[in-house]
């Protein structure tokens, strides 16, 4: 049983210093004792996430020991790059552009991806309409997550289809290989000067498995993987990531519409998740919660049961290669 009370405030970091501190002496060993690597390689996006983690990486090594790379595809915004050079830039660090628009052809990423939202919306013309994937089912509800496929023309006008499991594996499979891509970029890179590779995922991504087995989840060391995303803003103030990173509002930067991370998978404003994911895996009753958060106990207890599904539907993505 819980000894302390389910509040708003139980995720405050009430030391600052003393967490990044932490972090910051981790990240240090586990990169020169246990990896033999002289500083770390980081994919910087103009996000929260990876500008927290470059950050705390220039803490640790130092700036001449960090490298930023930027990792653009024609879906990109242009807002990622400009952003990312900005952070590159405040903290002294060397920063590189490498642009996988070209590989993603060659694995047919954006042909493959279009085929299956064609076999939906047969008038989707990726020259004239952007696409991105989306979410109908509330996350309060008993039902599982139901997919539909949305596409914008020129005029701002949409359509939505739901999306048949095939279509949407495909499209899901195809779009992967960007970061799949931009994972074996990052590699080169730390192979080539002999660092490590330091992984963006915070502790939603790992735990609910929003993130893509050997892309952004393939990485030698992921320092804020334990981080809650209200933490991750916490500590983003403390290390003074620049406001324009702090205030954009997080999205996925995989399909050619805009779409934030909410939209796409989480479906609560972090503020909320977080706590709702706490009160969950920390196994406060859905009563308490439920009085703090202002949702009925059955509310809480679907929102419980969706967390527990997604977390077992994507427990493969965290398994290591199993061996005989």
């Amino acid at each position: 049983m819980n000894k302390i009370r389910f509040n708003k405030d139980i995720l405050k970091i009430n030391n600052l210093e003393t967490t990044v501190n932490s972090i910051v002496l981790k990240l240090q060993n586990d990169t020169h004792q246990i990896l033999k690597r002289y500083g770390g390689v980081v994919g910087i996006s103009g996000g929260i996430d990876s500008s927290v983690t470059m950050a705390l990486a220039v803490k640790a090594f130092g700036p001449d020991n960090v490298l930023g790379v930027m990792l653009p595809e024609k879906d990109s915004s242009s807002d990622s790059e400009i952003l990312a050079k900005k952070l590159a830039e405040k903290f002294g660090v060397k920063a590189i552009t490498e642009n996988i628009s070209n590989a993603l052809k060659g694995f047919k990423c954006y042909e493959r991806r279009d085929q299956a939202v064609k076999s939906i919306l047969p008038e989707y013309n990726p020259e004239k309409h952007k696409m991105k994937i989306g979410i109908k089912t509330a996350p309060q509800s008993k039902l599982p997550p139901i997919f539909s496929v949305i596409i914008i023309d020129e005029n701002g006008v949409e359509q939505s289809k739901k999306l048949p499991a095939k279509e949407y594996m495909q499209i899901v499979a195809a779009s992967n290989f960007k970061q799949r891509t931009r994972m074996s970029m990052l590699y080169y890179h730390a192979e080539r000067i002999h660092y490590a590779v330091i992984g963006t995922p915070n502790k939603h991504e790992v735990d609910q498995g929003f993130f893509v087995k050997y892309g952004d989840g393939g990485a030698d060391i992921m320092p804020i993987g334990q981080l809650y995303k209200t933490q991750v803003y916490q500590i983003a103030e403390y290390l003074d990531i620049p406001k324009e990173i702090i205030d954009r509002t997080p999205t996925t930067d995989t399909y050619s519409a805009e779409q934030t991370q909410e939209e796409f998978f989480y479906q609560f404003p972090f503020a909320t998740m977080d706590l709702l994911w706490y009160g969950y895996e920390n196994k406060f009753n859905p009563s308490e919660v439920g009085k703090v958060m202002d949702f009925s106990v059955e509310e809480i207890q679907n929102i419980f049961d969706n967390f527990k599904r997604k977390h077992e539907t994507t427990e493969y993505l965290r398994l290591s290669p199993l061996r005989n």
